[in-house]
């Protein structure tokens, strides 16, 4: 009696432990998945607020320019931009037109 009783215990340890075993390889799976997922959120976070510290105001660019550029950045009018298109390797320019509201 004393046999199968350790028996069970012992089989009841090894499934125990098996299903234990794969409950936290699928815990360690998520987190490496949530690990990944945080990290590529945090670079597209990072370019994002890069991107927002640079060009949040006309001020800033004005300051950067100042401090990157010296005088090789040039103010153009709105008046001198132009639209370029290309349809069926033709290259058609034409003046910016200016809606006013």
């Amino acid at each position: 009696m004393t046999k199968v009783l350790i028996f069970v215990i012992i089989f009841i340890l090894i499934i125990s432990t098996s299903l234990i075993k794969n409950s936290t390889k699928e815990l360690d799976e998520q987190i490496y998945s949530l690990k990944e997922n945080i990290i590529f959120l945090n670079d597209r976070f990072k370019d994002s607020k890069l991107e927002f510290d640079y060009l949040s105001s006309s001020e800033k660019l004005l300051e950067y320019q100042k401090l990157y550029f010296e005088n090789s950045l040039l103010k153009k009018s709105i008046k001198d931009l132009k639209i370029l298109k290309i349809i069926d390797d033709r290259v058609i320019i034409n003046d910016l037109k200016l809606s006013e509201k």
